[in-house]
C-alpha cells in the first residue's frame, strides 16, 4: 500500500487525499488501542507515574526554554522581565491551590505590558 502511494505525483489530488487517509488510520489505530487497554491499566502503577514525572518534566523544559531562549518577538524583551512575569505567575500558583488561569493570565498580561513598555 505505501509503495502505491509513493508513485503517485505529489501535485494530484490523490496524492493529498493518500496522505490524509493514512495519518487519520495511524491516529485511529493508537487510539483505538488505548481504548482497548484503558480498562487494564493501572494508572497508580510506577510506569504511570515515571511517565506523568517525565512528562511535568519535558513541560517545565520546554517554558524554561521559552523564557530562557525565547524565539520571535520575545527576543526583543530582556531576560529580566521575562522572568518576572514568569515569578509572578509561579507565585500566585503557589500562594492559590488550583489557580492556572489567574497565573496564566498575570503571566500574560505582564508579559505584554513588559514589550510594550521596550
Amino acid at each position: 500500500m505505501i509503495e502505491g502511494l509513493f508513485s503517485i505525483p505529489k501535485e494530484s489530488l490523490w496524492w493529498a487525499w493518500a496522505v490524509l487517509i493514512m495519518a487519520s488510520l495511524g491516529t485511529f489505530l493508537w487510539r483505538g488501542l488505548g481504548v482497548l487497554l484503558s480498562g487494564r491499566l493501572d494508572q497508580n502503577s510506577a510506569f504511570f507515574r515515571w511517565l506523568t514525572c517525565v512528562a511535568y518534566a519535558m513541560v517545565a523544559a520546554l517554558v524554561v526554554r521559552i523564557i530562557v531562549l525565547p524565539v520571535g518577538m520575545m527576543v526583543q524583551m530582556p531576560l529580566g522581565l521575562r522572568l518576572i512575569a514568569a515569578g509572578a505567575a509561579l507565585a500566585i500558583m503557589l500562594v492559590k491551590k488550583n489557580a492556572l488561569v489567574p497565573a496564566l493570565l498575570t503571566g500574560t498580561l505582564l508579559t505584554v505590558f513588559f514589550s510594550w513598555l521596550g
